[in-house]
C-alpha cells in the first residue's frame, strides 16, 4: 500500500517541500479564510464605521484593501526574495504578521482600525505568496509540475473551504473574539509547519547583477504571463463577489452566517475534487486550453449568482464556480512555473509574483466592484463580472503559447 501511494505521489511531482507547503497552506487558508464571513458581519455591528457610505460599500472597500495591499506589494516582496535567495525565511515572516494582525482584529472597534488591519494582512500575504510560488517553481518539475501545483492549491481549497465553516461556527456559538483567536492559533500551526517541515531550497546561482534587477522588469511580462495574470486576477475577482454581499443573500434567501458560509465554501469542495485531476491532464495535454475553457465557464456561472432564490441553487451554482476555478488555478499556475524554470536569471519570485499579483488584485477587485454595482442593482456585479471573464477567455486563446506549457510525458 505504502509503496502505490508513493508511486501515485511520484506521478503527480510530489516530495517533501511540496507536501510540507501544502499543509502550511492548507492551515494558513483556514486561518486567513475565517474573515470571509467574518468582516461583513462584523462592520454591521461596529458602533464607529466614520465615514457616512453605504454599509455594501464599507465592506468592500475593507475587503478589497487587502487585495490592493497583496498586489500592489508581492512585485517587491517577490524581487526581496529573489535577492535574498531565502524564500523559507520570507514565507515565515508573512506568517508573523499574519499571525499578528489576525489577533490584534480582537481588538478593532473603529472601522479605520479594520482598514488598517486589511492592509496589514495583505503585507503578510505578500510576503508569503511569492516565495512559496517559488520555492514551488523550483522543487517540481515541468513533467508532472501540473499535478503538483494541482495538489498545492488543493490544500489551498481544503483550508478555504474549512475556514469559513469555523469562522460561522465560531461567531454562532463563541462570538467574533475568538472566531479571531482561532484564526490565529491556525495561522501558528502553519508557521510551524513551515519552520520544521519545509527544507530551504537555495535560488539558482546566476549573476549578482541579475538578482539585484528591478521588481518590476518588463522582460519578465510576455503576452502568456500577462494573460495567465488575467486569468488568476478574473478567477478571484469572481470569486469574492458575494463576500460584500453576504448581508443582502441572507436576507434574499432567508439564512445565517453559517448557512452562507456553507455556500461560499461550495466553490472549495468543486475545486478540491478537480484540481489534482485538471492538473494533471494540463501536463499531458498543454495549459491554454484548460484555462480558455474554465473562464468561459467561470462567466457562464459567475452571472447565475445573481439568479439564485434559495440555498440549495447558491451552493449547488458555487460548486459548479469551483470546477471551473480547478480549470484555470493549476494549468495557469504551472504555466507560470514552467516559464520560470526557463528563465536564466534567478528570477522564479518574480516570474510567480506576476500571476500571484493578478490573483491578489482581484481579491480587490470583486468586493469593490460588487459593493459600487450592487447600489443600481443586486445582479448587475454578477452580469458585468460574467462578461469580463468571456473577454479574459478570448486574451487566453490567442496570447498564452505552449511553448513552456506542454511537458515530454513520453
Amino acid at each position: 500500500m505504502a509503496g502505490k501511494l508513493r508511486r501515485l505521489g511520484e506521478s503527480i511531482g510530489l516530495n517533501r517541500t511540496v507536501v510540507a507547503l501544502s499543509i502550511a497552506r492548507l492551515a494558513d487558508g483556514i486561518g486567513n479564510s475565517i474573515l470571509f464571513v467574518i468582516i461583513p458581519l462584523y462592520v454591521y455591528q461596529l458602533p464607529d464605521k466614520s465615514f457616512a457610505l453605504p454599509l455594501p460599500l464599507l465592506v468592500g472597500i475593507l475587503i478589497s484593501a487587502y487585495g490592493f495591499a497583496v498586489g500592489l506589494l508581492q512585485p517587491f516582496t517577490g524581487a526581496l526574495a529573489d535577492r535574498l535567495g531565502r524564500y523559507k525565511l520570507t514565507i515565515s515572516a508573512g506568517l508573523v504578521v499574519l499571525i499578528v494582525a489576525m489577533v490584534l482584529y480582537a481588538f478593532a472597534d473603529r472601522y479605520i482600525d479594520l482598514l488598517g488591519l486589511r492592509v496589514l494582512q495583505g503585507a503578510g500575504l505578500a510576503l508569503e505568496i511569492p516565495s512559496t510560488m517559488a520555492l514551488m517553481a523550483l522543487v517540481t518539475q515541468r513533467a508532472t509540475r501540473g499535478g503538483a501545483m494541482g495538489f498545492y492549491t488543493t490544500g489551498r481549497m481544503v483550508g478555504l473551504a474549512s475556514g469559513p465553516l469555523l469562522g460561522g461556527f465560531m461567531h454562532v456559538h463563541f462570538g467574533f473574539t475568538w472566531a479571531f483567536y482561532s484564526g490565529a492559533a491556525v495561522l501558528f500551526l502553519a508557521l510551524l509547519i513551515v519552520l520544521f517541515g519545509v527544507k530551504q531550497v537555495p535560488a539558482v546561482n546566476r549573476a549578482r547583477e541579475q538578482r539585484r534587477s528591478a521588481a518590476f522588469d518588463l522582460s519578465l511580462l510576455s503576452p502568456g504571463i500577462a494573460s495567465a495574470a488575467i486569468a488568476t486576477f478574473l478567477l478571484a475577482a469572481s470569486f469574492t463577489l458575494m463576500t460584500t454581499l453576504e448581508n443582502e443573500f441572507n436576507s434574499r434567501l432567508g439564512i445565517n452566517a453559517l448557512g452562507f458560509s456553507v455556500a461560499f465554501s461550495a466553490l472549495m469542495v468543486g475545486r478540491l475534487l478537480f484540481q489534482v485531476p485538471l492538473g494533471r491532464l494540463s501536463d499531458r495535454h498543454g495549459r491554454r486550453w484548460f484555462v480558455f475553457v474554465g473562464l468561459l465557464f467561470l462567466a457562464v456561472t459567475t452571472a447565475l449568482l445573481g439568479e439564485v432564490r434559495t440555498l440549495d441553487e447558491l451552493v449547488a451554482i458555487r460548486f459548479l464556480q469551483g470546477i471551473a476555478g480547478a480549470a484555470i488555478v493549476a494549468p495557469g499556475l504551472a504555466y507560470a512555473g514552467d516559464v520560470a524554470e526557463a528563465d536564466a536569471s534567478a528570477r522564479h519570485g518574480r516570474v510567480m509574483s506576476i500571476v500571484t499579483t493578478g490573483f491578489g488584485f482581484g481579491l480587490a477587485f470583486g468586493p469593490l466592484l460588487a459593493g459600487v454595482l450592487a447600489m443600481h442593482s443586486f445582479e448587475l456585479p454578477f452580469a458585468v463580472t460574467g462578461g469580463l471573464c468571456l473577454i479574459g477567455a478570448l486574451m487566453v486563446g490567442l496570447s498564452m503559447t505552449e511553448e513552456h506549457a506542454i511537458s515530454d510525458t513520453r
